[in-house]
């Protein structure tokens, strides 16, 4: 087996690390890792916003705290507020309470420490307090608004920010372990999307080994999901089918070259051969010489002609395509194979519809409509019937299609060897008595497919209708 074809080793660390190569797999990273980035702005986005909201609820708690109790020690003074602040204080879920002296000094409140600066000036301050609990003498999160009152007392309210701190570490949990999960779905989800790629690949990949060994009849699997994979073994299928089908073609031309242009050639050397032998005057041999250069003028025409189909069959036209007027192709080449058609006592007829547009190649269009009358002149003829016999040629224009018939009289091809005749060299028994070789139809099947139409052999009851059909260009 040659190095191109042996096949790398494939074990679990080897097939682990193709998988991780593939590009299904690292787009599942990359989308993964875009996830995780939006995840993380959405997230972050909505903790940042609960925050907030809790902290305007706080605020707006303490403001409505600090109206209320202003409005007590206005009616009642400070033996009132004092009073007030006591009972809330000892309400569950209470809100932070402080009053002091001008000084500074503690009066009442369920608050016992705060820092110096806060109680120095009025505001809103965000800081840490110690709660009047002895039992409790840590250190504690809260949102406090400081308000002087009447005679110089300051009026301390608060809400502890346990609550807030509490949702946002719940958030911030949440978020890590959705994180966790999203990565570890995402590299299970790009392990088993790219496993099935790349067993799929690897199943191309073994199809294409077997071709390129030799074996031309390997297709690769359609899974009929009608993805891309599938779509692309599709396309490549028809190019193996292409492909065998012009390896096939190539196989026929060497065995017919092989076969069919044995009998010239053995006839062109004979008669070299032959006027080497027996020409004793000038004339002779010049006659003789004739002679060999019709015959290698018509072998060259032979190859002209398998070298013409070989490129239409390659899909090559000779010439680059432009529009033009089939109907008027039509009628120039009858008014060529008129005489010939007069002397072989035809009567050749032309019938054209205006404006039968085509985009294509004009001179191939023209030789496949060439050997068409000349096969109609050759064999449309019928030996048992006297005068002119008619040879049709009809251009029209039908369902998209421009329709070229070339219609006869003669004998006919049966219904069981019409698709064999398009083959090059095949020459039915009733034709080996006349000169040719067989590739007329050929030419013209091929130049049907170079344009995307067909080429269609029927009954004229009596004799033979071959129609071309090519697909019309736009007026």
């Amino acid at each position: 087996m040659s190095p191109a074809l042996s096949q790398p080793p494939d074990g679990p660390l080897a097939r682990l690390g193709k998988i991780f190569r593939t590009t299904a797999f690292r787009l599942s990273l990359a989308y993964l890792v875009l996830f995780a980035v939006l995840a993380s702005l959405g997230l972050g986005y909505v903790a940042w916003n609960a925050r907030r909201v809790l902290d305007d609820q706080i605020v707006s708690t303490i403001d409505a705290e600090i109206n209320g109790l202003s409005e007590q020690y206005a009616a009642g003074g400070l033996r009132r507020l004092i009073t007030v602040v006591e009972r809330r204080a000892k309400e569950p879920g209470a809100s932070l309470y402080l009053v002091t002296t001008p000084a500074g000094e503690h009066i009442v409140g369920n608050v016992s420490r705060v820092s110096p600066d806060i109680l120095a000036r009025p505001g809103q301050y965000e800081g840490y307090y110690g709660r009047g609990s002895e039992a409790d003498q840590g250190e504690h999160r809260a949102i406090m608004r400081v308000f002087n009152l009447a005679g110089g007392f300051r009026l301390l309210v608060g809400r502890d920010t346990e609550e807030r701190d509490r949702l946002r570490a719940a958030i911030g949990n949440t978020f890590g372990s959705s994180v966790a999960l999203v990565v570890v779905l995402g590299v299970l989800g790009g392990w088993f999307v790219a496993s099935r790629v790349l067993k799929r690949v690897d199943d191309m990949t073994e199809t294409t080994r077997t071709i390129m060994a030799g074996d031309l009849d390997g297709r690769l699997r359609v899974a009929g999901t009608g993805d891309e994979l599938d779509r692309l073994a599709q396309n490549l299928n028809l190019m193996l089918e292409r492909i065998g089908e012009l390896m096939r073609g190539m196989k026929e031309v060497s065995d017919n070259i092989a076969h069919d242009l044995k009998t010239p050639l053995t006839r062109l050397r004979n008669r070299a051969d032959e006027a080497l032998r027996t020409a004793e005057t000038p004339e002779a041999l010049r006659t003789a010489m004739e002679g060999v250069i019709e015959d290698s003028d018509g072998l060259i025409r032979v190859f002209n002609a398998l070298l013409t189909i070989a490129r239409l069959e390659a899909g090559n036209a000779p010439e680059s395509v432009r529009r033009f007027d089939a109907g008027a192709v039509a009628r120039e080449v009858a008014e060529l194979y008129e005489p010939l058609a007069e002397d072989k006592g035809l009567r050749l007829t032309v019938e054209t519809e205006p404006d039968l547009i085509l985009d294509g190649n004009r001179e191939l269009v023209g030789q496949a409509i060439a050997n068409l009358i000349d096969n109609a002149i050759k064999y449309g003829a019928r030996s048992s019937e006297a005068g002119p016999q008619p040879i049709a040629v009809r251009a029209a224009r039908a369902d998209g299609v421009v329709r070229l018939t070339v219609a006869d009289r003669g004998p006919g091809i049966p219904q069981g060897e019409r698709g064999r005749v398009l083959d090059r060299f095949v020459r039915l028994d009733a034709a080996r008595s006349r000169p040719g070789f067989g590739l007329g139809l050929s030419l013209v099947n091929a130049v049907a497919r170079l344009h995307g139409g067909q080429l269609d052999l029927a009954d004229n009851g009596p004799g033979l209708a071959v129609t071309l059909s090519l697909p019309a260009g736009a007026p």
